[in-house]
């Protein structure tokens, strides 16, 4: 019954519900709460607020219908430092609206959250599903780039050519269809300079992810640690076609046959205008 009732989330603004032909969109997050960091250490982490929210809104706006999962099925954590109106243009009001949303939404609930696992989206079937969408924040490099359920779900899409969105460290949810996810990313933290895999699905796509310029411009946030590895480092030893902008923290979209990633939170919205583009 939850995934039924998470089904039937859309639009309705002032009152007024839309009427437009509505696309079934799923949007994965990331159940961690604490990202791992070289030599034990660990820190807070989460989503990045504007990176689902500003999405979120404009698909729900725009008339289509949301579902969201996790790979566990938990309340996702949102990363407390992403709550800031330099995400939204400098407005307060901005910020507030997308919050007020959010709570509406319940998405965080510890106990009314419609989030539902990915079993569960397995179960009922891929196919229900028209496009597929995951914000960043750090939180994914702790559980979907090697998640098995994610590889299967990302698998489905690509197959299907289905629109896959991604954004910032999103995309790193892509390493999850790797034939050994959990020994390439193991490989990542141990060593340097290794020739890229053969088997990746998304091998010569044209793709983006927080560059290392920007991971390490953004270090003050990982308290005095060290990310276990770069996100640019593994697409790009794993076969993908890599860009970036040559201005860090710029807005910056690739998309590439089904695929559309962008490369950090100013990305966001171009990223969800692209995927509307991809629904109408």
């Amino acid at each position: 019954m939850k995934l039924l009732n998470i089904l039937a989330i859309s639009a309705v603004v002032g009152g007024a519900s839309f009427t437009v032909q509505a696309a079934k969109v799923l949007v994965v997050l990331s159940d961690a709460s604490e990202l791992e960091l070289k030599n034990g250490r660990s820190i807070p982490t989460g989503f990045y607020f504007n990176e689902l929210m500003q999405p979120v809104k404009m698909l729900l706006d725009a008339g289509h219908t949301l579902t969201f999962a996790t790979p566990l099925g938990r309340a996702p954590t949102m990363d407390q430092g992403s709550f800031d109106k330099s995400y939204f243009g400098g407005s307060n009001e901005a910020l507030n609206d997308h919050k007020v949303l959010m709570d509406r939404l319940k998405i965080t609930s510890l106990t009314d959250s419609p989030v539902v696992s990915l079993s569960r989206i397995e179960h009922v079937g891929y196919a229900q599903f028209d496009a597929l969408y995951v914000p960043g924040g750090r939180a994914p490099l702790q559980d979907l780039a090697t998640d098995t359920s994610m590889g299967k779900l990302l698998t489905h899409f690509h197959q299907s050519g289905k629109p896959t969105a991604l954004v910032c460290h999103g995309p790193v949810a892509l390493l999850s269809t790797l034939p050994d996810a959990p020994g390439f990313v193991a490989q990542l933290e141990t060593a340097k300079d290794k020739p890229p895999l053969t088997g990746w699905i998304y091998a010569g796509y044209k793709m983006t992810v927080m560059n290392n310029t920007e991971e390490k411009l953004a270090q003050r946030r990982l308290q005095g640690g060290e990310m276990k590895y770069m996100p640019q480092t593994a697409f790009e030893q794993a076969g993908g076609d890599y860009t970036s902008s040559l201005v860090p923290f710029s807005p910056y979209v690739v998309s590439d046959r089904e695929l559309i990633t962008g490369q950090n939170p100013a990305s966001s919205i171009r990223v969800a205008e692209e995927l509307l583009k991809r629904l109408q």
